[in-house]
């Protein structure tokens, strides 16, 4: 995204300790988890607290997924709302929401207090304002909703404290929090070994087998036996089809800009936009600086074409409400799961064995689902009731939601109309250096990247998902699959689920003899 900006990873940097390692023989546990992020880990923790043993795989770094790029708001004010939550699931369903994100705050609190995890965890209040679009009815009708699924503390103010922001009328929503993601995440991983887990990363799944045992097997050619499996990887990679078309991924974008210290307000913001905004501040780890970080612009994944535009449409926002006019010096994008009824998937796999349990939908709490995922998932494996387990059971059916449903599933279909285009360009001379393009050869469509130097670098534009043809991210140098928001490098290599497969490499298409050529990475 260029030199002059810093991203996520840059932002939550960590004390380096010694590196995890990767598996390296056949092992055996009661649970074998897939995926490091907040969600793996914590489901992870939970068990072993229950007496069970345990073994995580990741395919990277731990913190490399989505739980590195989040802005990190631990928020029981779920943005979809409780009057929709309860049009969706009842009143009896949005409390349970409330109860149980409220819980995973706590959990979290607690966790990095009992395990001395020093990740600047920080209780705060959160403020709900209005959009340009919306009025105070949508506020009176916000915090009675939220006052009948029990967060009575939640009170209409005039104003929010931030004093260099006139955000008008505001839901206060008390006993919020923030902190430093990566620290906690580490320290929980430091937790697990200390409790007798193993925790292994770059260690790729590449099959996951239900039964009695289960067997989770690695591209390094290893196998885990367990009795159970937790597949927490964003979005499951082990399902093809059932989660994917209730659960469309966005990409989300973040941009944080210098604020002068005496500005800097100890809160969270949201507003009621749709897609809406969301605010924090955080400190520059290199310079002290404090900065003002707000993420929103929403889309679809690999159905925008300007994702460049939403990077500069969030700093103009940012100019038109707040009294600083810096450049931005961070900026990024994530990836959000987006449950078509507003509540996370946390449970047994559809269509699957018994044995077999996935952790996806953030819907922009990742980590308050992912952290209640912990807590759910413990008592399923161990066969001990959950009160929140029919909220969050991934087979449940969107009869009430039926039809964002159909819109979601027309939105991922659409695409494949791509199969009948020309393609971006239709020769490699039309590439720019540092950037991609779709382009058919014969009856295939490639994936082109031409890098710095010229040279290319050819795949297969086929999502090796569900054979969607990915399209070019310019913001990020990536491919995008806008089916069903697989993500891959500019080599073709996975960085998002549900492909757990790179792009084929493929013969480079016909240039002239003055076009030096590389297929694969």
């Amino acid at each position: 995204m260029g030199s002059a900006y810093f991203d996520a990873h840059s932002l939550w940097q960590r004390c380096e300790k010694p590196l995890f390692t990767s598996i390296h023989q056949n092992m055996k546990a009661d649970v074998c988890v897939v995926g490091g992020g907040i969600a793996g880990l914590t489901v992870a923790y939970m068990l072993l607290r229950q007496g069970q043993s345990v073994i995580v795989l990741d395919r990277e770094r731990l913190g490399l997924g989505e739980t590195g790029l989040t802005s990190a708001h631990l928020s029981n004010a779920l943005d979809d709302r409780y009057y929709n939550l309860e049009r969706l699931h009842g009143r009896d369903g949005a409390r349970l929401a409330a109860e149980s994100h409220t819980a995973a705050i706590d959990l979290i609190e607690t966790i990095q207090a009992e395990e001395e995890i020093d990740c600047e965890f920080r209780r705060v209040d959160g403020f709900l304002f209005l959009s340009p679009t919306e009025s105070l009815p949508e506020l009176t009708k916000e915090i009675d909703a939220a006052h009948r699924a029990g967060l009575r503390d939640v009170r209409l103010l005039p104003r929010t404290p931030v004093l260099f922001f006139d955000s008008g009328p505001c839901l206060q929503f008390p006993e919020q929090a923030q902190f430093h993601p990566l620290k906690y995440i580490d320290g929980l991983a430091y937790a697990i070994q200390r409790k007798g887990g193993h925790v292994f990363t770059h260690s790729e799944v590449s099959e996951i087998r239900g039964g009695h045992p289960a067997q989770v097997k690695t591209t390094q050619g290893f196998t885990v036996e367990c009795e159970a499996v937790v597949v927490a990887t964003n979005t499951p990679i082990n399902n093809r089809v059932t989660i994917h078309t209730k659960n469309p991924a966005y990409r989300t974008y973040v941009v944080g800009v210098p604020v002068s210290r005496d500005l800097v307000a100890p809160a969270l913001l949201w507003d009621t936009g749709d897609p809406y905004h969301y605010i924090r501040f955080v400190k520059d780890p290199n310079t002290g600086e404090d900065i003002l970080l707000v993420g929103g612009e929403d889309h679809r994944t690999g159905q925008d074409t300007h994702e460049e535009k939403h990077f500069a449409n969030l700093l103009q926002w940012v100019h038109e409400r707040f009294d600083v006019r810096g450049r931005a010096v961070t900026r990024w994008s994530g990836q959000v799961m987006e449950p078509i009824d507003g509540l996370a998937y946390i449970g047994r796999n559809p269509g699957d064995t018994d044995n077999v349990f996935i952790v996806t939908g953030d819907s922009g709490h990742g980590l308050t689902h992912g952290t209640l995922a912990g807590m759910l998932i413990a008592d399923l494996v161990v066969g001990r009731d959950n009160p929140w387990a029919t909220l969050y059971d991934p087979a449940r059916l969107p009869l009430r939601s039926l039809s964002t449903y159909v819109k979601d599933a027309v939105e991922s279909t659409m695409p494949y109309g791509d199969w009948l285009s020309e393609g971006d360009v239709s020769d490699v001379h039309q590439i720019e250096a540092g950037e991609g393009a779709v382009m058919r050869d014969g009856l295939a469509k490639l994936a082109v990247y031409k890098d710095e130097v010229g040279r290319l670098h050819t795949c297969s534009a086929v999502c090796t998902h569900l054979g969607g043809l990915v399209r070019w991210n310019s913001a990020e140098k990536t491919w995008d699959c806008p089916c069903h928001g697989s993500r891959f490098d500019r080599f073709g290599q996975v960085i998002n689920g549900p492909a757990n497969k790179e792009l084929e490499p493929m013969p480079d298409p016909t240039v002239t003899n003055s076009e030096t050529v590389i297929t694969g990475p």
